[in-house]
């Protein structure tokens, strides 16, 4: 998939942060995108006019939305970055419905359309992306439920591989994990609510975490990974401000 041009995809999240930044890139490297959100969104026209972005307002954990969206467009890739932001309190400052949102809304998403992709099924070389969240490898104790829901899609998609492979389809599947992201409206209130934590101004707890991940770099690390051979990609990845590292 070097060649991005005609190769439609579909970003589930892009009216903000990561998301909208990797709606851009792919525009940027020639593909038509399908940009998916409850809200309206807007991007900046594609660099030199090489690909398009289309907005498509839907609910992306309705369950009937992924099988319309990839029905009507015949996506080559797919990218999952939707999620709820979560409450950033302490476990016994938590109530069972903060605690759970990112169940109810990042890992119904992650099922529903990881099931669709493999009704359709996509076609063979097609491109799967879940994005998930650095809180899978230390926890998250300040965000209830996240980190366990965040590892949950990666079990899930880890899972969709596997069924992939036993039905001979052609299919790529793979986790990236973002770390701290302070310019996003997830990753805001976690550096705020662990700077507090930590008694640490933000400014000092974000040069301690190492260079910023920016939604640019995010958008175009995730190109580079679909752009590369499947047989060199990993079942998961780290991803920070110096980019996308392998995971064990």
């Amino acid at each position: 998939m070097s060649d991005m041009s005609g190769r439609t995809t579909i970003v589930v999240g892009a009216s903000r942060g990561l998301g909208h930044g990797v709606a851009t890139a792919f525009a940027d490297a020639g593909a038509p995108v399908i940009a998916v959100a409850r809200t309206v969104m807007d991007f900046p026209a594609p660099a030199n006019g090489a690909g398009s972005i289309q907005p498509e307002i839907a609910d992306a954990g309705e369950a009937t939305v992924p099988a319309t969206l990839i029905d009507q467009y015949e996506p080559e890739a797919v990218i999952l970055v939707a999620g709820a932001t979560p409450h950033m309190r302490p476990l016994q400052e938590q109530t069972w419905e903060t605690f759970s949102v990112n169940w109810e809304t990042d890992v119904r998403i992650t099922f529903h359309w990881l099931r669709e992709v493999l009704l359709k099924p996509l076609r063979p070389g097609s491109r799967v992306i879940v994005v998930s969240s650095g809180a899978v490898l230390g926890g998250s104790p300040l965000s209830g439920g996240y980190a366990g829901a965040k590892a949950t899609q990666r079990y899930i998609t880890g899972y969709a591989q596997d069924e992939a492979k036993r039905a001979g389809l052609d299919i790529t599947f793979t986790t990236v994990l973002p770390r701290f992201a302070p310019m996003t409206g997830v990753g805001l209130p976690a550096v705020r609510a662990y700077a507090a934590r930590a008694g640490k101004s933000m400014d000092d707890f974000v040069n301690r975490i190492g260079p910023p991940l920016t939604p640019q770099i995010a958008g175009a690390a995730l190109v580079d990974l679909v752009r590369s051979d499947a047989a060199t990609v990993a079942p998961g990845y780290e991803l920070n401000g110096a980019g996308l590292q392998k995971l064990s």
